[in-house]
């Protein structure tokens, strides 16, 4: 079982089985979404996701119909996404969940349109907190 948060804690989540195909997606309607180079999504079965905490607070965004993005209506961070035409599958941004996750993800999608600061073989320094020149 997998639990997560939006970032103000208001809409709290169980995935009760698999998160398959997780990929980060490099398109640029993720990286809209997100604010970030990229987006790592994952698919659940619609069946296994229980809103335990703010199911009143989800609010609903059609980008196209039939496609909708659920998201935290306080600080807006994406809970999942659902397609009509696939209605027993959700997808489900990683960030959200709080537990560890055993598989890892599978590809890079969509890299032609990825953001051209973006270099996905950088071989930066890793740090456990802030970088240090920040003050």
């Amino acid at each position: 079982m997998y639990h997560g948060k939006c970032l103000c804690g208001e809409v709290a989540i169980e995935i009760n089985g698999e998160i398959s195909d997780i990929i980060h997606c490099h398109c640029s309607l993720c990286r809209k979404n997100s604010g970030t180079a990229y987006a790592t999504n994952g698919f659940i079965r619609a069946a296994d996701l229980t809103v335990t905490l703010g199911k009143e607070k989800l609010s609903t965004f059609s980008f196209k119909p039939g496609r909708d993005r659920h998201f935290c209506s306080h600080c807006g961070s994406p809970v999942y996404s659902s397609n009509a035409q696939d209605p027993k599958r959700y997808r489900i941004r990683l960030g959200i969940l709080d537990s560890d996750i055993n598989t890892k993800p599978i590809s890079h999608n969509f890299v032609s349109s990825k953001a051209n600061w973006e270099d996905l073989d950088a071989n930066l320094p890793r740090y456990d907190s802030f970088e240090p020149s920040r003050k």
